[in-house]
């Protein structure tokens, strides 16, 4: 099953079960699709957004609540602080599972030594190399810092 396809299953499952902080998550989320679909469509793809695509827009999604957070820690409004934290455990549940910190490091290692990368100059290889393989397992902010520290120590 296609995490759109997904969605839409549990929005249907929550509407029957009234839960509506759940439902109106999940219908934030297939807004969010829809405007991306028509977003593609413009530019030619006549099917709308792939799962990788999905799954980026799911953990900008995520980095967007995650900043909404901090401004309403700021503001002390706890009230909105525990809205976003909830839509943020909605909407992970369709991400694919996260990689821990000792796997991310194994990860980053293994692929700088089996890329031959020797300098900062190659850190945008080592980068590629992880998003082909681990898209959506990991954040890439994270990721990105770990890598330049790795290879200036080289």
């Amino acid at each position: 099953m296609t995490i759109r396809e997904n969605i839409s299953k549990l929005l249907k499952e929550a509407m029957i079960k009234k839960d509506m902080k759940l439902t109106n998550t999940l219908r934030l989320v297939l807004a969010a699709l829809k405007d991306k679909d028509i977003s593609s469509r413009i530019n030619g793809n006549s099917t709308g957004i792939n799962e990788t695509e999905i799954i980026s827009l799911l953990q900008n999604m995520i980095k967007q609540r995650n900043v909404s957070i901090e401004m309403y820690i700021q503001g002390k409004r706890d009230d909105l602080v525990k809205i976003e934290e909830d839509e943020i455990k909605v909407i992970s549940n369709f991400l694919p599972e996260q990689l821990s910190q000792s796997e991310i490091d194994d990860v980053i290692i293994k692929t700088i030594q089996s890329s031959g990368a020797n300098s900062i100059k190659d850190m945008g290889k080592v980068i590629n190399l992880i998003k082909d393989e681990y898209n959506g397992k990991m954040d890439f902010g994270v990721v990105s810092k770990i890598i330049k520290e790795k290879l200036l120590n080289l």
